[in-house]
């Protein structure tokens, strides 16, 4: 497994992987599909703050930062996204995108990551726990998808 900094011919992929999130999954509260010129341009702006996994030729998924809440006092601290390909899940593939953007996270002076994750996601709740997340909030009936409520849970962890 490679494990590299996003590249504009990886935006096809990701893309991929996310909007079948967003269209199935509850992994993502948004319900608007990501275009290609959308992760291209996220990939422009977050620079090693987007990683990839490939085997071989094949897309295996990718780990990035964004601003957790606008204002200086929260400078410190990014909120991370993870996806991967279902061929991907349970083969460490994400604990490896995992430990690649804490090393990016921290070279660029970042003390926490957040996660946001559905209520109904229990595979995300226990990945991050197994990473040493630890949950810091819930707030339920928060975001509406798939004709329901949903609730936020929110993890952090300090690098």
């Amino acid at each position: 497994m490679i494990i590299r900094q996003a590249e504009l011919k990886d935006a096809e992929a990701i893309a991929e992987v996310w909007n079948a999130e967003i269209r199935e999954g509850v992994s993502t509260f948004n319900s608007v599909e990501k275009s290609l010129s959308d992760i291209q341009a996220l990939i422009k702006a977050r620079g090693a703050g987007t990683q990839v996994a490939y085997d071989g030729a094949r897309f295996l998924g990718f780990v990035t930062l964004g601003a957790f809440r606008g204002g200086i006092g929260y400078r410190f601290v990014a909120e991370h996204t993870i996806y991967l390909t279902h061929e991907a899940k349970g083969r460490g593939v994400g604990r490896a995108l995992m430990a690649e953007i804490y090393d990016v996270a921290r070279d660029q002076g970042l003390r926490v990551l957040v996660a946001g994750i559905s209520g109904e996601n229990a595979a995300g709740i226990g990945f991050h726990t197994a990473l040493g997340f630890q949950e810091t909030g819930r707030m339920p009936d928060i975001a509406h998808k798939f004709d329901r409520w949903m609730t936020l849970v929110l993890m952090q962890k300090k690098l």
